[in-house]
């Protein structure tokens, strides 16, 4: 959803009443030839009258007082990092037949500095959790093989493996991290099905949202089945993963 975001911005180019369809097609054909656009969409003068119309038909006035020679043509482009946009106005602005560059780059910089926040907080709030997690399952482990010190320094001495000592470690582990990572899903689950009707309608006007992970493709937004799946896959793999970790540290001290 960040990534789409930033990909709203745009910069609008108003053409020269007397620019050629050449040099609009060809300035239209040069950007999206540059590969830093997501897309352009051509405004004729025609189109831009047909939307003026509809916006101002309960004011007759207004409609006499424009005729679709007046409006200029336009071009809308979307950029596929908003880093581009500058670049892209400043490119555009030095084209033949070009009248006005429309581009809000003060808006354009406070989204960026906003994305960039709230992806630097959630990394750092992300980060901070998993080690939390990894020192509480640790220190919890870690009571519990000292309680059986005895018994792992036998099987030790009996050639009993490493893998073989941490084994009942590690299921009680794993048993704790799957309960964990189902837990903590179930939560954000409930909290955003029942902020489901707040999202679609603050969300409103967003496409479909999806990710690519070859050779599969999922649907994020809306929330769809088969991504919230995968999701909770990736949780309880995170969650056996952290008790796998946790599970070493606390029992390395033991068997070195």
């Amino acid at each position: 959803l960040l990534n789409y975001t930033e990909t709203r911005p745009q910069v609008t180019v108003y053409f020269q009443n007397q620019a050629s369809d050449e040099q609009m097609f060809k300035l239209r054909d040069t950007l999206v030839g540059s590969g830093k656009t997501i897309s352009t969409k051509y405004i004729s003068k025609s189109d831009a009258f047909n939307t003026y119309k509809e916006m101002n038909k309960d004011n007759p006035l207004l409609l006499e007082m424009v005729s679709a020679d007046i409006l200029p043509a336009s071009l809308e482009i979307y950029a596929k990092k908003p880093t581009y946009l500058s670049e892209i106005a400043d490119f555009v602005k030095k084209q033949p037949g070009v009248d006005e560059v429309y581009f809000q780059k003060d808006i354009v910089k406070r989204l960026l500095s906003l994305t960039t926040t709230l992806r630097q907080t959630t990394i750092t709030l992300f980060g901070f959790l998993l080690v939390m997690s990894v020192v509480v399952l640790t220190t919890t482990t870690l009571f519990k093989v000292a309680l059986k010190k005895d018994e792992i320094e036998l099987l030790n001495l009996l050639g009993a493996s490493s893998w073989h000592i941490r084994k009942p470690f590690l299921k009680e582990s794993l048993f704790f991290g799957f309960t964990a990572a189902t837990t903590s899903y179930l939560i954000i689950l409930g909290t955003l099905l029942y902020m489901q009707p707040f999202l679609t309608s603050y969300l409103r006007g967003i496409p479909t949202i999806t990710i690519a992970i070859d050779p599969l493709s999922f649907v994020v937004w809306p929330l769809s089945l088969p991504f919230m799946a995968v999701t909770y896959a990736l949780t309880l793999l995170f969650g056996a993963g952290i008790a796998f970790i946790a599970t070493l540290l606390a029992t390395q001290k033991y068997l070195d």
